[in-house]
């Protein structure tokens, strides 16, 4: 079996030409870190041939853990040939990687993606004259309109070998002498040891490493720079021989539309209301107009009227038991209905944000992020994990491999699901349409929520001695805007509907069922009221703990449990649980209504948006942490920012809403003191400010 390996940066289009070589289905994204570990695939034309798709990396120096693992890969397990993958408008850029595989001396071919976007740069290459100045096959592709794929491919297989590298004949001589000390054959380990790498050199002897060092010193005596400068140095010269070779340009002097554009949405004071505009634009759209009219239909007509009229009309003509009946209607479509009916919401949410990720919008995102969570000692590379986890949380906290300090990459991982994900969205639509119909800051308002808690999580955090030090610095490329592509966006919203529709009818329907027999028999398993029920005398029990937030009522309680399982299911339980008192939408927004405070219930929606993730999150954050005492530090930590805001916003809330003043108001007006001396004190070695 032939072995392909695509590698290349970020944004090169690598996993779209994975997806497109394989049938695969990974998830594409306008951002780094939506690939974070490696994918495989059978070529569709020829299942002899396995297509290995790495991270998306700028260097193969491992800082941060997907470098580590493209380096691992290549290093202990070398595939046939490489397919390195560059984006065409950035070739200065790219070529850095390109070397730094050249310099292992597996078979490779350069696929120059995005060459159709050149003439928009005022740029042209000489396809033939790059190919000369590096010794490989370079052939034309686009991913977008799946043109070059094959013939890339042919090409791979045929490639046999790479050209050595023309460095400075003084490199030359060391690189030489290095491989006699080591017994390297491969110039990628020569100049790894050059370099002092610590992976490369832990195999070595000490007499070894000394060697190396006295060659390594005497070579920065005659170079006059150090180790690592004089290796970058060499490889830019060479790029910039190439690119002076192969590549002109059409300057007409003119500022493109994506500098005009980015004028205004990166402006120092202009980017973040625009952004918070925009973001209130999107869940207005999605939570209270478009999403709104067939997420209504759904649930009141077809949930609320057809499908349990038809259900009760076939299983009487079967003369199936009354149990049985009320399962299915009261549990199975009341729970399932209360849920799928968000599905249009969902849709459209997505179908935004797709539409903002593909124009390449959410890219400066993270650029005007970058100078706000800066300010408060937090990565802007931390913000790119947050985007992911908007859909779900799972992928934001994989991709938290991106980041290169540790410290950074945990705060990231303890407060990334703090941004609402789909699973999230019911929960938000429920309390925004049932006692939030005409105020339409209070789906946007979750949004802002959770980024507000990212941050103030991260400014406490990091005054901790677990995770104070300096910022890890943040680069990022900002691809040109383009309109997006109608497939790719249409696509991305389906899958995200799709998967939410496919939970509801696994864990959320068996949920469903074990709450529906919990609400209805007690423990004696005979038929009672529900308020009698097993499941009423476990809630009330728990929800002494949740009285000081407004909701210590059963339902909310237990619906607020079942969330652990996954996020989706509050709805759904909220659906079991009041089917005797409603029967669609509009009818499940009155008996909510009826039951809680627009306070308890925002209180409500404040805890479940910020509180321990669903289980997958959980043991995803276990497997990243590879720690148990540090996923525990992490779920608690989110549980007790939950509690606390929810605690804060309805005790103080009460006091100028409903004109009440208790001692747990004043408890609540010292958590918010608390909180605010956390916030501003001084932490040691802390570099950033509060002006």
């Amino acid at each position: 079996m032939k072995i392909i390996a695509l590698l290349g940066n970020p944004n090169s289009g690598k996993t779209s030409i994975f997806n497109l070589l394989t049938g695969a289905n990974q998830q594409v994204g306008n951002w780094p870190g939506v690939t974070v570990e490696r994918k495989s695939g059978f070529y569709k034309k020829d299942k002899s041939i396995c297509i290995q798709d790495l991270p998306g990396l700028y260097s193969l120096s491992p800082y941060s853990l997907d470098e580590r693992v493209a380096r691992d890969f290549l290093s202990k397990t070398p595939p046939d040939v490489l397919i390195n993958i560059v984006d065409a408008t950035n070739l200065e850029r790219s070529l850095y990687l390109t070397l730094q595989l050249m310099e292992f001396g597996t078979p490779m071919v350069l696929a120059l993606n995005m060459s159709d976007l050149l003439e928009v740069q005022g740029k042209n290459i000489d396809f033939e004259k790059l190919a000369y100045s590096l010794g490989i096959p370079v052939v034309h592709t686009s991913a977008i309109k799946n043109k070059g794929l094959d013939e890339v491919v042919k090409k791979a297989l045929k490639a046999t070998s790479v050209q050595t590298l023309d460095y400075d004949h003084r490199l030359e001589g060391a690189l030489s002498e290095i491989a006699k000390i080591t017994g390297f054959t491969n110039r990628f380990d020569q100049i790894k040891a050059f370099e002092s790498d610590e992976i490369s050199l832990a195999e070595l002897s000490t007499h070894q490493k000394s060697e190396i060092e006295e060659v390594v010193s005497i070579t920065e005596k005659i170079m006059a720079d150090d180790r690592e400068a004089i290796i970058v140095n060499e490889r830019y010269d060479l790029i910039g021989h190439i690119i002076r070779l192969c590549v002109t340009k059409n300057d007409n002097g003119k500022v493109n539309l994506t500098d005009r554009i980015d004028q205004v949405v990166t402006h120092k004071w202009l980017g973040l209301p625009f952004f918070v505009f925009i973001m209130w634009l999107v869940y207005f759209i999605s939570i209270q107009t478009v999403g709104t009219a067939a997420t209504d239909w759904l649930n009141d007509v077809l949930f609320g009227q057809w499908l349990p009229h038809w259900a009760e009309q076939g299983m009487q003509a079967l003369a199936v038991v009354p149990w049985l009946q009320d399962l299915v209607i009261n549990g199975v479509l009341a729970g399932i209905g209360a849920i799928l009916g968000f599905v249009p919401q969902i849709f459209v949410l997505f179908l935004l944000l797709g539409i903002l990720e593909d124009s390449g919008y959410m890219a400066r995102v993270a650029f005007v992020m970058d100078r706000l969570f800066r300010r408060f000692g937090l990565s802007g590379k931390s913000f790119i994990p947050m985007l992911i986890a908007s859909g779900c949380g799972v992928p934001g906290i994989m991709a938290t491999r991106t980041i290169e300090q540790e410290r950074d990459r945990k705060i990231t991982i303890m407060v990334t699901t703090f941004m609402p994900c789909s699973a999230k969205l019911p929960i938000i639509a429920l309390v925004s349409g049932a006692f939030f119909r005409h105020a339409s800051w209070v789906a946007p308002s979750a949004y802002f929520l959770g980024m507000g808690m990212i941050i103030l999580s991260g400014i406490i955090l990091r005054k901790t001695r677990l995770f104070s030090g300096d910022t890890s610095a943040f680069i990022m490329e900002l691809p040109s805007y383009h309109l997006p592509y109608a497939l790719t966006v249409f696509k991305y919203a389906f899958e995200r509907a799709l998967s939410f529709v496919k939970r509801a009818g696994t864990i959320i329907f068996a949920m469903n069922v074990i709450i529906w027999f919990s609400s209805n028999y007690n423990w004696t398993f005979t038929h009672v009221d529900p308020s009698q029920s097993i499941l009423a005398d476990v809630g009330k029990i728990i929800a002494i703990f949740f009285a000081p937030l407004g909701f210590g009522e059963w339902r909310a309680t237990v619906a607020t449990l079942t969330g652990l399982i996954a996020k989706e299911t509050i709805v759904g339980t909220m659906g079991v649980l009041f089917a005797h008192d409603a029967s669609g939408g509009q009818q499940l927004w009155t008996a909510v209504q009826g039951a809680y405070t627009p306070l308890a219930a925002y209180s409500l929606l404040v805890f479940n948006l910020l509180c321990a993730p669903c289980v997958a999150a959980i043991s995803t954050i276990y497997k990243e942490m590879g720690d148990v005492r540090w996923t525990i530090r992490a779920v608690g930590f989110q549980t007790l920012v939950a509690y606390s805001m929810s605690f804060i916003i309805y005790q103080i809330g009460s006091i100028f809403l409903l004109r009440q003043f208790q001692i747990l108001s004043g408890l609540a007006i010292l958590v918010l003191l608390l909180g605010l001396y956390f916030i501003f004190k001084k932490g040691k070695g802390v570099s950033y400010e509060l002006s």
